[in-house]
């Protein structure tokens, strides 16, 4: 009899732990992060050019959202037109890549967000057939017919294609917003829920995903996606709740299973509190969390318990600026705004665009985060407020963190409790001094060239001083001592920095950083223009942007006219070829014929060869460019044996090794461009 009470109360212990797992998103969760994609990120997003960046990213980031990634009903396509659930061949990548990516972001302790999209579907031949699929994790087959598509879809317009055709459709309306790009699928429907609850299991159980975000969540009821979380017990899971009011708290609400929270939601009043204060240059709007305006991160709900919930975030695909459109964009001071972001409670979410752009001070944003221990549900006060800077106080497990932004940041000036450990544009960070810590200024990556670090002592003992190595040992008393600001040069090669600080002839709070320093060689690029959608006899080059080497050399608009063509895969190309000669570099470029007129809309941030077929599609009464994949059909190899391999933004890939081939050398490596002995070569 003992035994049988035993095992029923090991079950009952075992429900339990399960249904708290379920719980929508960890309490005091003090991870970050990132958005692993733009809008047509198809190259810097492939699953194997991930993979090849795992490392780095994991060091920073524990958990990595990625392109919804079954193949969807375009191609290329961002996903969010979705066809296929089973067929795991996007424009991404094909299965095998991203269960292999998936996999190194997990054996690094970096978890991946799926990108769920069960609003909407698309259809094979007509407005209401879908795919018949067998789920390789379970092994059954699952379709869905149109008696599982909302009655009032699109409107009613598939209702009456619908009843034209001879088919029915769902007798129940749509239970939130509808959406008239693809079907609406009927969540009341128990096809409908076992086709999803099966789905969510494949992505968890088949392929390795850590969790889910859901795509336009006010397209139907919140209770489904608390039902669809608790059956398939999954610890992460964020709702695309795109609203500036309380819709999201109460879709957060709705999501309770037996009394229990299910999701977590992006916060949207965040992003646009943030946007509000940089596009108006008016800081104080950073100051208003506790009026009513900001839901999740206000102290006056719930005591703060909702930022548990809150997925904040500051830029993303939907908002961005893009290449020819102009979206909902932060114009200015994205520093500033990652800054305020990952020194605040909830669990920041780093847009890519900024990643790549700003990682040096992202990744120290990130490291003095984790020193002070913020979390999801830390507490923070405003510490000064005006129109030119804000400055917040949060209090982590390990200290308080004080971060200064505004176009005023540098004049803020707090009293002795605190030491400067970063600062940039438009922003500071300050940490308190009875954190007692060792500080290192430049993070732990890959760099081009050599760089210097600063060592910080943050300690309330004005005489307490930094003893460090630079082979790797753990420092003690008698290694190298310095002052605090004493800065330290990390040359080329591999190093591994430990520092710890010294007091009292005793070494505490051990930090270490990992740095691989090479030297960047400037490589060319050609940039091919096709007008054959236009008509055109010749296109201006008008350049700027880089390291300031690229202005035209026809100094006047509209630039350096190129009136020949070289034929490429059977088409004519207008071409020019540029040097980028760093790291940082990259060109932008207007188009344009004749005298100037017609021209194209702006093309930024360009630094590897590309093509770009001009459109007859205008915007603002400017042509819309095209970036296409063609002009190489076959890799090119370079001759040299055992040159180094560099990426296209000149960081390190692989070191060359003596009597290697080309084709050795590149073993292994993920599609893309890159630079060996000096020239291009391309990996397929």
């Amino acid at each position: 009899m003992k035994k049988i009470y035993t095992l029923i109360l090991l079950f009952l212990m075992l429900c339990n732990t399960t249904n708290s797992f379920a719980q929508g998103w960890p309490s005091n969760y003090n991870g970050v992060m990132l958005q692993a994609f733009y809008w047509d990120s198809f190259t810097p997003s492939q699953w194997r050019t991930l993979e090849a960046q795992s490392a780095d990213i994991a060091n920073y980031f524990t958990l990595v959202w990625v392109p919804q990634s079954g193949r969807a009903a375009n191609n290329p396509s961002m996903g969010y037109d979705p066809l296929y659930w089973y067929d795991q061949n996007s424009s991404f990548g094909n299965e095998d890549q991203l269960k292999s990516m998936i996999q190194a972001f997990k054996a690094k302790g970096t978890g991946v967000i799926a990108d769920v999209v069960v609003n909407h579907r698309g259809n094979l031949t007509n407005w209401v057939d879908f795919p018949t699929e067998v789920n390789p994790y379970d092994g059954k087959t699952y379709s869905m017919s149109s008696t599982d598509i909302c009655r009032d879809d699109d409107g009613g317009a598939t209702f009456n294609w619908a009843s034209q055709n001879g088919y029915s459709l769902s007798a129940n309306n749509d239970t939130g917003e509808g959406w008239g790009g693809m079907r609406d699928l009927d969540h009341m429907s128990q096809n409908v829920q076992d086709n999803v609850n099966a789905y969510l299991k494949y992505l968890i159980h088949y392929l390795g995903y850590t969790g889910f975000r859901y795509d336009m969540v006010k397209g139907y009821s919140g209770s489904y996606t608390g039902q669809y979380n608790s059956n398939c017990g999954v610890e992460y899971s964020v709702g695309e709740c795109w609203d500036s009011s309380n819709t999201i708290r109460n879709w957060i609400e709705a999501t309770k299973t037996n009394g229990q929270i299910q999701s977590a939601a992006f916060d949207f009043q965040f992003r646009y509190t943030v946007r509000n204060a940089i596009n108006r240059n008016d800081w104080t709007y950073l100051g208003k969390q506790n009026d009513g305006s900001w839901p999740l991160m206000s102290n006056n709900y719930d005591s703060g318990n909702y930022r548990r919930y809150a997925v904040t975030f500051v830029e993303n695909h939907d908002t961005e600026r893009r290449a020819n459109s102009a979206q909902d964009p932060i114009v200015r001071d994205t520093l500033a705004a990652n800054a305020f972001l990952l020194a605040m409670p909830g669990t920041p979410c780093v847009f890519m665009t900024h990643w790549m752009a700003c990682k040096k001070d992202i990744k120290m944003m990130i490291n003095a985060r984790n020193a002070a221990g913020i979390h999801s549900m830390s507490n923070y006060a405003n510490q000064a407020n005006n129109t030119n800077y804000y400055a917040v106080r949060t209090t982590g497990d390990n200290c308080e963190l004080l971060a200064v932004v505004g176009n005023g940041a540098a004049t803020y000036q707090p009293n002795d409790n605190w030491q400067k450990i970063i600062s940039g544009y438009h922003y500071v960070y300050y940490m308190n001094k009875n954190a007692e810590q060792a500080w290192v200024d430049l993070p732990s990556g890959e760099y081009d060239g050599q760089q210097t670090a600063t060592l910080t002592a943050v300690s309330q003992d004005s005489g307490a001083k930094l003893v460090y190595t630079t082979d790797g040992s753990t420092p003690t008393a008698s290694s190298t001592a310095v002052a605090s600001g004493t800065t330290i040069d990390i040359t080329a090669g591999t190093t591994t920095l430990k520092v710890g600080l010294l007091k009292n002839g005793s070494v505490s709070s051990i930090i270490t950083r990992e740095y691989t320093v090479s030297t960047f060689e400037p490589y060319n690029i050609d940039i091919y223009v096709n007008t054959d959608a236009v008509g055109w006899s010749s296109v201006n080059f008008w350049t700027w942007g880089g390291d300031g080497s690229h202005t035209p050399a026809n100094s006047a608009w509209p630039g350096d006219k190129v009136t020949t063509t070289v034929n490429v895969d059977g088409k004519n190309w207008y071409k020019k070829s540029y040097t980028i000669n760093n790291a940082s570099d990259e060109v932008n470029f207007v188009f344009s014929t004749n005298n100037g007129s017609p021209q194209t809309v702006d093309i930024v941030g360009i630094n590897q060869t590309t093509f770009f077929e001009i459109s007859a599609a205008t915007e603002g009464g400017k042509n819309l460019v095209n970036q296409v994949a063609t002009g190489i059909s076959q890799p090119t190899f370079a001759h040299e044996r055992s040159a180094d391999i560099y990426s296209i933004d000149g960081r390190l890939i692989r070191r060359g090794t003596p009597g290697a081939s080309v084709r050795e050398m590149t073993s292994g490596l993920p599609a893309g461009l890159y630079i060996m002995g000096k020239k291009k070569m391309v990996i397929r």
